[in-house]
């Protein structure tokens, strides 16, 4: 095909686009690896008490109250390259230095060692928990709607990836060459994105830009009620919140059902965190290649069928067994199926963001979702306890239900879009 075809233009096009959003995928999954699995390695290595080591996870509450200074980065864009790879660039470079900073550490039972510990993890924190406000906004404002499905699929396997090098790689490095050279190699991994960055596609300027930190923090929600109308405004955040609801309780228990089922850690360890890591990238790439042919509606509709068959094959392995076998086919569904809706639901998020608000409403939107994982998810354990775990299967299936009437509603099969998705034909930015 000659290249200056038009369509030669538009797959040009769309590869940048999905390069430049799996390079940021790859930056976001590496601090977050880091900060939990590296350094927890390293503390329990150095002989630091587990009671001090549980602690750390708190340092990692700002990628759960992200929320609150998202609209800093509408309000305050930072203009090069542009609104948005500029904040990218900012955190990119501190992260670098933060995750460097860390090899530093010296790790003991000494309270001055674990302070500067405690406050690194939380710099570290921060710093990643703002680069993911904006790697959320570059993507939502930068791929058009046929590109989100594929997009957020790129997007999950550069985090995955990710999360491997970091997780795996790391503790080979450190298992060779120490712990300082396993955090020398995650700097690395982050500071090897920055080229991506700096080339990555050029967002458009918005028409009206966010001009006081009172719009910022009010805007996104008035834009949002005005687009999709009071009605349709709470059906879709519930849907956002009762979509993945039967993940967020199959995750819960999935661990130990298994466990209390007699499979051994080596059967567990090597199908949950192997195994299930490839059939999650395999459903990720199916739901983006999907999308790109049945649109966001009956991407909604057929990829949540596709997760009730997921949590159906643990029924089948509570109820009629089927050894490791049984194990390989039910993980093998389950987050083949994880990875279709993961897709799809990323993909949802960034078609109700206006690019004017996206940091702020993405922010607030993957806010609620991630109530579903959370308190939503808590009496996955009671559930269990009292309905036996054949019943428990089924209640995470039945659980499915209100997400298919809220569909109805807001995403019916014969419509393309959500109704209340920002379009940029109709909507300002």
């Amino acid at each position: 095909m000659a290249a200056s075809d038009p369509a030669s233009f538009r797959s040009s096009g769309t590869l940048r686009r999905l390069v430049a959003v799996s390079a940021e995928g790859v930056a976001s999954g590496a601090p977050l690896m880091v900060g939990s699995r590296l350094l927890q390695g390293w503390l329990t290595a150095s002989g630091v008490p587990l009671a001090l080591i549980g602690l750390i996870p708190l340092a990692e509450l700002p990628y759960t109250l992200k929320l609150f200074w998202a609209p800093l980065l509408d309000r305050w864009p930072i203009p090069w390259p542009d609104r948005r790879r500029g904040w990218l660039l900012l955190m990119q470079l501190m992260l670098v230095v933060v995750i460097a900073a860390m090899a530093l550490l010296r790790p003991s039972s000494d309270p001055a060692h674990l302070t500067a510990i405690g406050l690194a993890a939380l710099v570290l924190a921060v710093c990643s928990a703002t680069q993911d406000i904006a790697v959320d906004a570059y993507r939502t404002d930068l791929l058009p709607e046929p590109e989100r499905g594929p997009g957020a699929a790129a997007a999950a396997l550069g985090y995955r990836a990710a999360m491997l090098s970091v997780g795996a790689g790391g503790f080979l490095m450190a298992d060779r060459f120490g712990w300082p050279a396993a955090f020398l190699s995650a700097a690395g991994l982050v500071a090897a994105v920055l080229p991506f960055t700096l080339t990555a596609p050029k967002l458009p300027p918005v028409d009206h830009a966010v001009s006081s930190l009172r719009q910022a923090v009010l805007g996104p929600a008035r834009e949002f009620l005005h687009r999709a109308g009071p009605n349709h405004t709470w059906q879709l955040l519930l849907l956002v919140l009762l979509y993945r609801w039967p993940d967020g309780l199959l995750n819960a228990m999935a661990i130990p059902f298994l466990k209390l089922q007699g499979f051994s850690d080596a059967d567990i360890g090597l199908v949950q965190g192997g195994w299930a890591i490839g059939a999650t990238m395999l459903g990720t790439v199916i739901g983006g290649m999907l999308f790109a042919w049945l649109g966001m509606n009956r991407s909604l509709w057929l990829f949540a069928i596709s997760g009730v068959i997921g949590n159906l094959s643990y029924w089948a392995l509570a109820s009629f067994g089927g050894g490791v076998a049984g194990l390989i086919t039910a993980v093998s569904l389950e987050n083949i199926s994880g990875g279709m809706v993961g897709a799809v639901f990323v993909a949802l998020l960034m078609s109700l963001c206006n690019p004017r608000f996206s940091a702020t409403q993405y922010a607030l939107l993957s806010g609620i979702y991630a109530l579903s994982r959370s308190i939503l998810a808590a009496p996955a354990g009671v559930v269990a306890e009292r309905a036996g775990w054949p019943g428990f299967f089924l209640f995470t299936v039945v659980a499915a239900a209100p997400a298919f009437l809220l569909l109805l509603r807001v995403a019916p099969w014969g419509e393309q879009e959500a109704r209340g998705a920002f379009d940029p034909r109709r909507d300002a930015t």
